[in-house]
C-alpha cells in the first residue's frame, strides 16, 4: 500500500476516539460522547433520524426512546449515523482548544437587551437575548469581512448571516462549524458565493439554486401547497395542488388523493401530482376551509 493511499484512508476514516457506542433497551444504536448522547431513531414514516440526550450518567443500555428529544436531522443508516457521531466529537474536541469566553454583557442588540455574551476574540462577540441573537463584530473586524458579503451594520444574525462572521474568521471556529458555514453561504447567498469563487454552483450544491431548478422544471406542474390525513380514505392524504405551486396568482386550485406513505416522502421542495397516478378528488374533504365552500358558507 502507498503512502499516500494510507493516508487517503486514514483521512476519510471517522476519528471516533473517546466515543462509547452500545444498544439501548429497545434496540436504538447509541453514541455517548462526553455527556451527550446520540441515539439513531426511526420514525413511523421508517426514515432515520439523530435524537439526543443530555446529562446521563447511568449504563447506556438501560436508555429507551422516551430518554431522547430533538430531530437533529435524518441519517440513512448506522453508517452515517457512526460519521455524524465522529462529527460531533470533532466539534467538540475542536472547542475544548478554543478560548471561548461566556459572560454577562449589559448590551443592546437589533434583537433585544442581551442576555448572555460570548467572546470568541478580540472584536467577535455572540450575543444572545430572549428571543434571538447573533454576532457582533468590531469596525476593524467588520472592514476584514468580504465586500459581497460584509454588512453596513456590525451585527450579524445567528440564523444565517453567522456563518460570514465564521467564514471570515476561521481561526475562532471548529471545522464542523468551518464547514457549515460554507454550506450556508451556498445554501442561502449562491449568487455572492458563485463570484467569490468563480466557478457555477451546479444542481445538488446550493439548496437556492436546486430550488430554482425546482421551479422553472414543474412550471407547468400541480405543486401540493396543503396537505390533511384523509378521513375519508384512510390510508390516503387530500391535498389542494396549485400549478407551479402558487407562483402563478389566482391559478386553478384542483384536490387530489396521494397515497400517504408515498406523501411522507415527499422531497424538500414540494410534491409534484402526477396526473397520471394521482386521482382527482372531488369528494367531501377533510379541510375545514373546503367543507365551508361545499356548504355554500
Amino acid at each position: 500500500m502507498t503512502a499516500a493511499l494510507q493516508s487517503k484512508i486514514a483521512n476519510s476514516t471517522p476519528d471516533l476516539s473517546g466515543v462509547e457506542f452500545a444498544t439501548s433497551a429497545d434496540g436504538l444504536s447509541l453514541a455517548r460522547i462526553g455527556d451527550l448522547v446520540l441515539a439513531m431513531v426511526t420514525s413511523p414514516s421508517g426514515f432515520a433520524f439523530v435524537a439526543s440526550a443530555g446529562a446521563i450518567r447511568g449504563p447506556l443500555v438501560e436508555l429507551k426512546r422516551a430518554d431522547f428529544i430533538g430531530h437533529d436531522g435524518r441519517v440513512v443508516d448506522e453508517a452515517e449515523f457512526r460519521e455524524r457521531v465522529a462529527e460531533t466529537a470533532g466539534h467538540r474536541r475542536d472547542l475544548a482548544k478554543l478560548h471561548r469566553v461566556q459572560t454577562p454583557i449589559s448590551a443592546s442588540t437589533p434583537w433585544g437587551a442581551s442576555q448572555m455574551a460570548v467572546t470568541y476574540a478580540e472584536g467577535v462577540v455572540a450575543h444572545m437575548t430572549s428571543g434571538h441573537g447573533g454576532f457582533h463584530l468590531s469596525a476593524d473586524r467588520n472592514a476584514k469581512v468580504h465586500p459581497l458579503l460584509r454588512k453596513d451594520t456590525p451585527w450579524y444574525e445567528e440564523d444565517c448571516e453567522w456563518a460570514i462572521v465564521a467564514i471570515s474568521f476561521p481561526d475562532l471556529f471548529t471545522a464542523y462549524e468551518r464547514s457549515m458555514a460554507e454550506k450556508t453561504i451556498r445554501n442561502t447567498w449562491p449568487d455572492v458565493w458563485e463570484k467569490i469563487h468563480g466557478r457555477t454552483l451546479a444542481e445538488g450544491e446550493s439548496w437556492a439554486i436546486d430550488g430554482r431548478a425546482f421551479d422553472q422544471r414543474h412550471a407547468a406542474d400541480y405543486i401540493v401547497m396543503s396537505a390533511i390525513l384523509s378521513d375519508q380514505r384512510p390510508g390516503m392524504t387530500e391535498v389542494v395542488a396549485k400549478i407551479g405551486g402558487g407562483h402563478i396568482r389566482d391559478g386553478e386550485e384542483r384536490r387530489f388523493l396521494v397515497a400517504s406513505d408515498e406523501y411522507a416522502g415527499r422531497g424538500q421542495f414540494g410534491f409534484v401530482i402526477d396526473l397520471g397516478r394521482h386521482t382527482e378528488y372531488d369528494g367531501p374533504s377533510s379541510f375545514i376551509g373546503w367543507r365551508s365552500r361545499e356548504d355554500g358558507s
